[in-house]
């Protein structure tokens, strides 16, 4: 009995029932709290949390597709731009390879045309000299002709008189009238 009597006693130093305080003794109370509020926050917390980290999940799987969808067109178009850079690298080629082609043939053109010109020149040249030298010719031909002419005319005027003048007269129209 003693020891229902000793705990009427010791109900003596409870505190009220309608009072409030803290407890300060550590050990006691902050393992329960601890393991009361992560019930509470496990309890009414889970779907939140799950919510926002199916939402963070998929908004990183949808930045992961975004990503490979940007990353597979950029790869399509290095594609293309490689493709249209090997095709001008080609048209450049075959542009310089025509050029120099162009070039060597109109070089081979100017060289021929060159030629062309510089023999017309050649035979203008000769074709003048052979002209000049003609007129000179009948120049010295007509100028030795009319010196043979004037000799002989004073020859026959000194050697003429007027009866073989007349007989000589004669005789050219005689042949000139059987020429006819």
């Amino acid at each position: 009995m003693k020891n229902v009597t000793d705990s009427f006693v010791s109900l003596g130093y409870w505190p009220f029932a309608g009072s409030f305080g803290f407890n300060t003794d550590i050990l006691a109370t902050n393992p329960i709290n601890l393991t009361v509020v992560l019930g509470v926050l496990i309890f009414f917390g889970k779907g939140v949390l799950s919510d926002l980290l199916d939402n963070r999940k998929q908004r990183i799987l949808n930045t992961i597709r975004n990503s490979e969808e940007l990353r597979g067109g950029a790869i399509e178009q290095l594609e293309k731009a490689r493709a249209r850079l090997r095709k001008v690298e080609m048209e450049a080629n075959e542009f310089r390879v025509n050029g120099y082609s162009e070039i060597e043939r109109e070089k081979l053109n100017l060289i021929n045309s060159t030629y062309k010109t510089l023999e017309q020149l050649e035979n203008y040249k000769n074709e003048t000299i052979h002209f000049e030298q003609q007129s000179a010719i009948n120049e010295v031909r007509q100028q030795v002709f009319q010196q043979a002419l004037e000799g002989a005319l004073g020859t026959l005027n000194s050697c003429l008189n007027n009866e073989l003048h007349l007989r000589t007269i004669s005789a050219n129209i005689g042949m000139f009238g059987t020429m006819k």
